[in-house]
């Protein structure tokens, strides 16, 4: 099979269009033939040698992935050869076959085609988990989400509203705020012109949001703590902005709050089934129903992975950049 490999770190174009073995399913595990993969910040990083797979996953960057079940490893039921799926990954999705383990496997939604499906996994599985299962976003409670226009920033706009909660969103531009307002967001703040915490707080009355979903890391953390209402939780998915910064405790003392930090990648494998089991449980019926939808850019070639990564880097897309292999 024919994969993208980076034999040395660096830009875009490290990333090699190259033959390589085909995986074989092991115990647990199917081998799915790639329809489409999603790019994800973390393969920007592992391109640039920041961020390596986890021990025992595929050197290949792709954390998300869809297409059809070729084979089936030792100990596998309820899937069957010609299921169309969307999964899970550590590695591997910028490849034209690729091993899962099952409990990452999802079916494609009824509605969706196999190919929008491969935006669906990580955006799903990183928003649930986080806001969801960590954070208890409640109906009725308000959440900020930074990079409001991302596949993650995207889906968890989606999912805020579909359970009944308020939504801020930050984002650098106005066509994106619009985008996220088409989704349902309710306050928008142009990070580029204004400042969220004093934005929020005029909208809020000063009472502030009960969750906010970052990806910044240090550069936000103090404002973060700054925007939380009373019984507020922070929860911190990605560091773009740094990974240290003082906190003030006292402000969490007195705000009753929390600060949590998850990283999906790294997990587990039974942690991700439970996780994946709940997008199924909990997500799917919504998709499913046309209440929540994965946000497309653009679609291009796998073979095309350098020019995708340069969009991405550019934060010139909303929602997914998507990698076909057909």
């Amino acid at each position: 099979m024919y994969a993208i490999t980076i034999p040395e770190p660096g830009g875009p174009d490290a990333l090699v269009w190259s033959e390589v073995p085909d995986p074989v399913p092991g115990e647990g595990e199917a081998l799915v033939e790639v329809a489409a993969t999603a790019v994800n910040r973390a393969d920007l990083m592992q391109r640039q040698g920041f961020y390596d797979p986890p021990p025992g996953a595929s050197p290949y960057p792709g954390l998300e992935c869809s297409g059809r079940i070729a084979a089936l490893g030792p100990g596998v039921s309820g899937w069957a050869v010609g299921d169309q799926v969307c999964a899970l990954l550590a590695g591997g999705g910028y490849a034209e076959k690729v091993a899962v383990p099952v409990g990452q496997l999802l079916p494609v939604p009824d509605g969706l085609d196999v190919v929008t499906a491969a935006a669906l996994p990580e955006v799903t599985a990183t928003v649930w988990s986080n806001v969801f299962m960590l954070a208890h976003l409640r109906p009725g409670e308000t959440l900020l989400v930074h990079g409001g226009g991302s596949g993650i920033g995207t889906m968890a706009v989606q999912l805020a509203k579909a359970v009944g909660a308020r939504v801020a969103v930050t984002a650098g531009s106005r066509e994106k705020l619009e985008r996220c307002r088409e989704l349902g967001a309710d306050i928008l703040v142009d990070y580029r012109e204004q400042d969220f915490v004093e934005e929020i707080r005029k909208v809020t009355g000063g009472t502030g949001v009960d969750v906010v979903l970052d990806i910044m890391g240090a550069k936000y953390l103090d404002r973060n703590v700054d925007v939380l209402a009373a019984n507020g939780r922070l929860a911190i998915i990605g560091l773009q902005g740094g990974r240290k910064a003082e906190l003030d405790l006292g402000k969490l003392l007195t705000k009753r709050a929390a600060v949590m930090a998850t990283a999906l990648r790294s997990r587990p494998l039974a942690e991700k089934a439970a996780i994946i089991a709940a997008v199924r449980e909990h997500v799917w019926p919504l998709v499913s129903g046309g209440r929540v939808r994965p946000v497309v850019d653009r679609t291009m070639p796998l073979r095309d992975a350098a020019r995708a990564h340069r969009v991405v880097e550019d934060s010139s897309h909303v929602g997914k950049v998507l990698l076909t292999t057909g």
